[in-house]
């Protein structure tokens, strides 16, 4: 099912959290915001996009949010977009 812009998938016995991501970058600090109304969840981030580090940071900030490794989180579109389809295993 859907809640607040998460769907959750079983994938072999593995729980995937699909949640879309928007991002804004050189903010004054790093924070989750929360869902939107949309559903859409809302991210600051202090880092330029440049060079992947937005992006890098981007995972470093959910996987701590979702108490999940680093290596569950996976950006799965919108790597050059502020707008950012994210998939979480946990």
């Amino acid at each position: 099912g859907v809640i607040h812009g998460q769907r959750v998938v079983l994938i072999n016995r593995k729980c995937m959290k699909n949640i879309f991501v928007r991002v804004l970058p050189r903010s004054s600090k790093e924070e989750v915001v929360g869902f939107m109304a949309n559903g859409v969840l809302k991210v600051k981030l202090t880092t330029p996009p440049v060079d992947g580090k937005a992006n890098e940071k981007l995972i470093d900030l959910l996987s701590s949010y979702y108490s999940v490794h680093r290596s569950a989180v996976s950006i799965v579109s919108g790597h050059t977009s502020k707008n950012k389809h994210v998939s979480i295993e946990e």
